[in-house]
């Protein structure tokens, strides 16, 4: 999904939304992807938003409750500039004739599409070298409207798994719910763990044991962050570049940071915004206290609700931690 705006970069790809991790001998932390293709929502897949992935839909994919078009195309929301509807017939998921006018969705909101990552033309040469390749820094993330800046760094590993333990996102049709609930979503995911979460959550800290281990950074983005007007205060889409351009400044030990309550922020000026436009940095960044406080309330309330002993102490240490910071802060507006 990532095409870089900053002049001499680029991105590859490795894998979609997989990756089997293991330390090689040297305790180097490596993934590899155990996935042959991708498989992805359909709808609000276009050249705008995923360019790489449509383009991969071009030939050996199936698609899933997606609409066709009378002369053989596949359609969905999101298609409109992509799809001239122009005098063709269309029919729903459902099998049903379709216009624009019918007031029902073409596509089912979670309709897919899965197609060989081989289709991909910015797959990494080696994404399927079984040594995997070098995992320098995680980030973790969610659709968070309010309150959580566009990136922080986790103080330590044992604070970078409270983060992912406690991660909160605006729901999406992949999850199955209704309207724009807020739900959380540890390590983000929720919907596939195997086996007791907690127990998971205490196999991520335990892996700091092994002093042989190179822990990477932690790190937790959010993209969707919006302003009091309702509209996003981050372009997104390729501008991600950006962050993640600081990321791998900060593995390379470059640039300060500035300690707030969640996590180290950018210091400032160190974010390349060169040529982006007028972008409201301080309220993207910003870290409203009382909205914290009644986030860790709602961590707390989850702890004790959804894992009870299973928790870690470490997580609610934690949770103290982090009580403390927020209480020891000017309350920010």
């Amino acid at each position: 999904m990532l095409t870089p705006t900053i002049p001499g970069w680029k991105a590859e790809c490795i894998g979609d939304d997989i990756a089997w991790m293991k330390f090689d001998e040297e305790g180097v932390l490596r993934a590899i992807n155990p996935e042959y293709g991708f498989f992805g929502v359909a709808p609000g897949t276009s050249m705008d938003t995923n360019p790489q992935a449509l383009l991969s839909c071009q030939k050996d994919t199936i698609f899933t409750n997606v609409a066709t078009t009378s002369d053989g195309e596949y359609y969905w929301e999101g298609l409109e500039k992509e799809i001239d509807l122009e005098g063709k017939q269309v029919t729903d998921w459902k099998g049903q004739p379709w216009t624009k006018e019918s007031g029902t969705k073409a596509a089912h909101p979670n309709s897919r599409f899965c197609t060989p990552a081989s289709n991909c033309k910015v797959m990494d040469p080696l994404w399927e070298d079984p040594k995997g390749v070098p995992i320098s820094a995680i980030l973790f993330g969610g659709r968070r409207p309010e309150g959580v800046p566009l990136i922080y760094e986790a103080f330590n590993w044992q604070h970078g798994v409270f983060v992912a333990s406690a991660l909160c996102s605006e729901t999406t049709a992949a999850a199955e719910h209704k309207g724009k609930d807020i739900m959380r979503d540890p390590f983000a995911m929720r919907p596939f763990f195997g086996y007791n979460a907690g127990q998971y959550f205490n196999h991520w800290l335990s892996l700091e044991n092994d002093k042989n281990h190179k822990l990477p950074k932690i790190f937790h983005v959010n993209w969707f962050r919006k302003s009091a007007e309702g509209k996003f205060l981050w372009p997104g889409f390729g501008e991600n570049c950006r962050v993640l351009k600081w990321i791998f400044d900060r593995v390379d030990g470059k640039h300060g940071v500035q300690e707030s309550s969640v996590g180290y922020l950018p210091e400032n000026d160190s974010l390349d915004l060169s040529g982006l436009g007028e972008v409201n940095m301080k309220e993207l960044m910003s870290v409203p206290t009382e909205y914290w406080l009644e986030q860790l309330d709602d961590i707390e309330k989850y702890y004790e609700e959804q894992f009870g002993e299973d928790i870690p102490q470490q997580l609610w240490d934690e949770v103290h931690a982090f009580r403390e910071r927020l209480t020891n802060t000017p309350r920010a507006a």
